[in-house]
């Protein structure tokens, strides 16, 4: 195997540790960062709508930039936002979980239903049919991950119902409660540190690989208050052992396959699972750097039945996602001082 496609909504992660790992590897994504670019035999832009929800492939588009590339490929992996496509629509083979376990592993509604029912602890889930059970706090989301943009708390009754008014008008739809109940999850917030264990797993084992501790909402990297803004790894907590054990199991329950996450909330009663991120998640850069471990390697390895030795943290290592908050072009000045900075994803 020596010529990978790599298609997702950011790729430069991933791109990037394949190049790492030897691998002629293309990419079709929304940025084609200069550094993705420089990783990447060739790269292509896929086209996207700003909308919450996952990505819709346009396969005949994909089929041809796949063709202009002019490289006969070994295997496709899908990146972030594109988990759910068909397969089938490919030759090569797809190194990834089957869009059935993934649907079901990115669904919150589905997952709250299985936590209870594997008896593993979760925050209190509520259908719309219950909103004078409901008991404030709550925090609403989409059914599927969005990375925390589209998070919003209500306190009361009112404030809930202009939160849904406003995911609403974020999928171009009036107040629409049957299409509500199907797109959007209520919980029960809850205090707690936000963390995830990333995991690798084959069809016979899972293996956790590292404990992270999220950076969400941060006030000097972004204005939203639940925006994933990075992690940092390895996470220290006396939680780790039972957050790895969780994971494994769930993993392993949803038959999912190479690379994958799930977020936990880490509080005084100890580990809440929050979502499973069926995926290589976020915290890929400092896995690498804290574990010494080449991701994208294992996880091309796991589709063989292989899982590697668990490794052992050498160094702390941090990453930050800065959001802007208005729209900036960048010129030749502003590059050059992004480029004196340690940063990744530098838009081209």
């Amino acid at each position: 195997m020596q010529n990978i496609l790599v298609i997702g909504y950011n790729n430069r992660n991933i791109v990037c540790s394949a190049r790492r790992a030897g691998y002629n590897v293309c990419s079709i994504d929304a940025f084609r960062s200069l550094d993705l670019q420089e990783c990447a035999y060739a790269s292509a832009l896929l086209e996207h709508k700003a909308e919450p929800k996952l990505i819709e492939l346009d396969v005949s588009k994909i089929k041809a930039q796949m063709v202009a590339f002019g490289l006969e490929f070994d295997a496709i992996v899908p990146g972030s936002g594109t988990e759910m496509f068909d397969h089938n629509c490919f030759s090569c083979p797809v190194l990834a979980s089957s869009p059935e376990n993934k649907q079901k592993a990115s669904n919150k509604k589905y997952l709250s239903k299985r936590l209870e029912a594997l008896s593993i602890s979760h925050p209190n889930f509520y259908s719309l049919d219950e909103i004078d059970a409901i008991e404030y706090p709550v925090i609403v989301k989409p059914a599927f991950s969005s990375g925390g943009l589209f998070n919003r708390i209500a306190r009361d009754k009112q404030e809930l119902f202009s939160v849904l008014v406003n995911l609403c008008s974020l999928c171009h739809r009036r107040l629409d409660l049957e299409f509500m109940a199907e797109t959007v999850v209520i919980q029960d917030f809850l205090e707690g540190i936000p963390s995830s264990v990333s995991l690798l797993s084959t069809k016979k084992e899972a293996l956790s690989v590292a404990v992270n501790e999220q950076l969400i909402g941060i006030p000097w990297l972004s204005r939203l208050p639940f925006a994933y803004c990075g992690n940092i790894t390895p996470f220290r907590t006396d939680q780790a052992e039972e957050m790895e054990a969780l994971a494994e199991e769930l993993i392993l329950d949803f038959k999912l396959l190479g690379s994958n996450g799930v977020d936990f909330l880490v509080t005084e009663a100890g580990p809440i699972v929050l979502e499973i991120n069926p995926r290589f998640q976020g915290s890929f850069d400092t896995i690498e750097k804290a574990m010494n471990i080449n991701l994208f390697e294992a996880h091309v390895g796991c589709f063989r039945g292989e899982l590697p030795s668990k490794p052992k943290a050498n160094c702390f290592a941090a990453r930050g996602i800065i959001y802007s908050d208005r729209e900036l072009f960048i010129d030749r000045q502003l590059l050059a001082a992004i480029l004196r900075e340690k940063g990744a994803d530098i838009p081209p």
